[in-house]
């Protein structure tokens, strides 16, 4: 018995020398094709809750609120970045003759499907309707953040799921599923409902006699979604099995559990190497806050249609799918953090282009609105800026890749990834408060309406918000911006890029040329690790 388990042992050392790790071999999608649909179906589902989250932004911004109440309403998507603080227990916590993932992903699901459609029974009332009825920002806020934190707790099981529902040597496909997915999903929540909720587009593009509702509603469209939502897990949860997971997976991962998982993440959190990249990923976004999120809103502010605004994303959607591809030449080897040094001064250089372009806005706009060529130049711009844009977000995950513990690598990347999404939230949440700070407006009269009724007039009126901006037109003045506070924005932001890239080029560079054993918690020599491979074959 002993003699035979010596040979045994003896044989995998030689298989061992032999081995290529699955990783390392050619992709091939045979059986693994109608994974790849079911993954990338379940990535679309999570990506139009987030699509109808940034539809609800803009909706709220054509009901005159301010940029600080638009603060408040991005704070909704904050559980997205903090999902790390319950990613252990969705790892840890599950009922194995249900299955690992669909333990979660089942209930989660069905959570979110009612909610929508609970959601669409109030969402007209609670969005207000410009006039008397003013948003309930609050409330929204609330109630979107809840279906953030479902949404993110979606998102943590289907990224668990993607590494054992692909075969190994097809895992590579997770990100394309995940990017694809979410994208379109995003497209789907945010330009399709826009556009079709819009009554004028549809009255001069789709209906043949003028209509008061555009071809879908808010309301019409969270009930189908959530239904969906429901039909689709529902086939999930009858139809699909997971592939059990043997003996030696369970050994080899102790730490997995609840009580040791959190302990782990901490000493993640603490490495040098780990904390000197969070310093990166917590500033790095700064320098293009004001471009990313009051862009959009200041040419809506000065009469861009909503519904053109939501069109503007659509030659994007190609780019975000095909970028990836081009650029992985440079991004999936060694060095990904090389290509986003490069990309860094484009970004920043593109961030001033497009302050230019907002600054001439109105100049260009016309009794009939804005012209063909403004909207022709506002994609071509928009386009240029995708391209840094997405390499530095592909060379972000690129690098978070190659330096996670494989042995715990999924807390390692939703840790990595939620210090970059933290970084990207609260510059835009501060940027979206402080240019309201920063802007001086005053409403201002002839004066011959001053001299003739100077008492009444309201002199002290600041054209804050909407309310404010008709009292000011009702009593005969109009109001005018002193300071415009978003160009002091694209100036802090661009000033602050510059020498942020001054002082972290080097050191971006140093934590792309340690060794990975610098980064890992749980440390393994790579025979050991070869052997597991040979074991999962076997």
């Amino acid at each position: 018995m002993e003699r035979n388990k010596n040979e045994e042992n003896e044989n995998r050392k030689i298989v061992v020398e032999d081995h290529v790790p699955p990783e390392e071999e050619e992709s091939n999608l045979k059986g693994d094709y109608r994974n790849v649909a079911i993954l990338l179906f379940l990535y679309i589902l999570q990506g139009i809750p987030l699509g109808i989250s940034s539809a609800v932004r803009i909706l709220l911004q054509n009901r005159g609120v301010s940029y600080k109440e638009q603060a408040i309403f991005s704070l909704a998507a904050y559980p997205f970045t903090m999902k790390v603080l319950w990613c252990p227990i969705v790892d840890a916590l599950y009922i194995k003759r249900f299955g690992r993932r669909k333990s979660w992903l089942v209930p989660v699901q069905i959570l979110i499907g009612a909610f929508m459609i609970v959601l669409a029974q109030n969402v007209n009332e609670w969005l207000g309707d410009g006039e008397g009825n003013k948003p309930q920002i609050i409330l929204l806020t609330s109630v979107f953040f809840v279906l953030w934190f479902l949404t993110a707790t979606q998102d943590i099981v289907v990224d668990g799921w993607c590494l054992t529902m692909l075969q190994r040597r097809n895992v590579g496909y997770a990100a394309t599923t995940n990017s694809c997915g979410q994208t379109g999903g995003w497209f789907i929540g945010y330009v399709i409902l826009l556009v079709f909720e819009s009554t004028e587009f549809c009255n001069k593009y789709i209906f043949s006699e003028p209509r008061t509702e555009g071809l879908i509603t808010l309301a019409g469209f969270l009930r189908f979604w959530g239904v969906i939502f429901l039909i689709t897990t529902v086939f999930i949860a009858i139809f699909k099995k997971e592939r059990s997971e043997l003996d030696y997976e369970l050994e080899e991962h102790p730490d997995y559990g609840v009580k040791k998982a959190y302990p782990i993440l901490w000493k993640i959190v603490k490495l040098k190497p780990v904390l000197k990249l969070s310093l990166v990923l917590l500033t790095a976004k700064a320098g293009f806050a004001a471009c990313d999120v009051v862009t959009s809103l200041k040419l809506i502010e000065y009469g861009m249609p909503k519904e053109k605004a939501a069109l503007l994303a659509i030659p994007l959607v190609p780019i975000q799918l095909v970028l990836p591809f081009i650029i992985s030449r440079y991004t999936a080897g060694p060095r990904p953090m090389s290509f986003y040094i490069k990309a860094f001064p484009y970004r920043l250089l593109m961030t001033v282009v497009i302050g230019l372009f907002v600054f001439f806005t109105p100049k260009m706009k016309t009794d009939d609105g804005f012209p063909f060529y403004f909207y022709l130049l506002l994609v071509c711009i928009y386009m240029v800026y995708q391209i840094p844009f997405r390499s530095m977000y592909i060379c972000d995950m690129s690098f978070f890749a190659k330096i996670s513990d494989p042995l715990i690598g999924g807390t390692y990347m939703t840790l990595m990834n939620t210090i970059t999404n933290l970084g990207g939230s609260w510059v835009q949440t501060f940027f979206l408060w402080f240019v309201d700070v920063i802007t001086w407006r005053r409403c201002i009269f002839d004066e011959d309406l001053l001299l003739s009724n100077s008492t009444s007039l309201p002199l002290d009126n600041k054209c804050s918000d909407k309310i404010e901006k008709e009292i000011c037109t009702k009593s005969g003045g109009k109001c005018h911006t002193d300071i415009e506070g978003y160009y002091i924005e694209i100036g802090i932001n661009v000033v602050y890029g510059i020498v942020w890239f001054c002082l972290i080029k080097n050191l971006i560079l140093y934590l792309q040329s340690l060794p990975a054993k610098e980064w890992y918690v749980l440390s393994r020599k790579e025979e050991q690790r070869e052997m597991v491979q040979v074991n999962k074959k076997e």
